[in-house]
C-alpha cells in the first residue's frame, strides 16, 4: 500500500518541509538584503540551501530545505520509474527510466558542498516532462494534453523572466511551475495507466510495416 503511494507521500512531504524551511528563513532577497523572513514573491527557493541568509544570518531552515529537495528528488524519480513502465517504446521507456535513477542519485549531491549541482535534476525533470507530455499529444486523454503543455509552459516561462533579470516576476513564476509541476506528476502517476501509451506502439509498428 505504501509503495502504491510513494510518489504522493514524498511530494507531500517535501512541501511541509519547504514550507517549515520558509518559516525558518531569517531573511534578505535579491531585491532586499535587509528583508525580514522569506518572501514567496521576493526570494528564490534556492535561497533556503544556503548556509547563511542573504542578510548574512545564519539559516536554521537549510536543513529542512535539504531533506525537503531530497524527498522531491525521491518522488520525481519513482515518479519517472513508474512512468517507463507505461510507456511501450522500449528507447523512450529506458530514458525515462534513466532519468528517475539520476534524479535519485542527485540526492547525494544535495547534502555535501557540491548541493548546487543537484540543480540538475531540474534540467532532468523539464527533459522528462517533455518526453511525457510528446506521448500524452499522441494519446486519447485529451486533458491532459492541455495540462502538460501548460506545465512546459510554465518552465519556459521562468528560464525567460529569469534568463532576462525580470526578476520580481521570476520569484512567483518559479512556484507556480513547481506547484504546476507537481499537481502533474501526481495526475500522471494516479490517473494514467499503461493501456494509454499502448496504441502509441502499433501506430509506429504499422507505420514501419506499410514502409516495408
Amino acid at each position: 500500500m505504501i509503495k502504491k503511494y510513494w510518489v504522493f507521500i514524498c511530494m507531500i512531504i517535501s512541501v511541509i518541509l519547504i514550507v517549515i524551511a520558509a518559516l525558518a528563513y531569517p531573511g534578505g532577497s535579491l531585491l532586499d538584503k535587509n528583508s525580514v523572513g522569506f518572501g514567496w514573491s521576493k526570494n528564490f527557493i534556492s535561497n533556503l540551501f544556503a548556509v547563511k541568509a542573504i542578510n548574512g544570518a545564519k539559516n536554521p531552515g537549510r536543513i529542512w530545505a535539504i531533506l525537503g529537495m531530497a524527498f522531491q528528488s525521491v518522488g520525481y524519480g519513482v515518479f519517472f520509474i513508474n512512468m517507463s513502465k507505461k510507456i511501450a517504446l522500449k528507447l523512450w521507456a529506458n530514458i525515462l527510466k534513466y532519468i528517475g535513477f539520476a534524479n535519485i542519485l542527485f540526492i547525494f549531491l544535495i547534502a555535501t558542498s557540491y548541493h548546487d549541482l543537484g540543480t540538475i535534476s531540474i534540467v532532468l525533470t523539464l527533459l522528462g516532462l517533455f518526453i511525457i507530455t510528446l506521448f500524452v499529444i499522441k494519446s486519447k486523454l485529451h486533458l491532459l494534453k492541455f495540462c502538460c503543455i501548460i506545465c512546459l509552459l510554465n518552465y519556459y516561462c521562468f528560464f525567460f523572466l529569469y534568463g532576462f533579470s525580470y526578476l520580481e516576476l521570476a520569484f512567483i513564476m518559479q512556484k507556480v511551475y513547481s506547484i504546476s509541476s507537481i499537481l502533474l506528476v501526481l495526475v500522471l502517476e494516479y490517473f494514467t495507466k499503461y493501456e494509454d501509451f499502448v496504441d502509441i506502439k502499433s501506430g509506429v509498428q504499422k507505420i514501419k510495416a506499410t514502409n516495408r
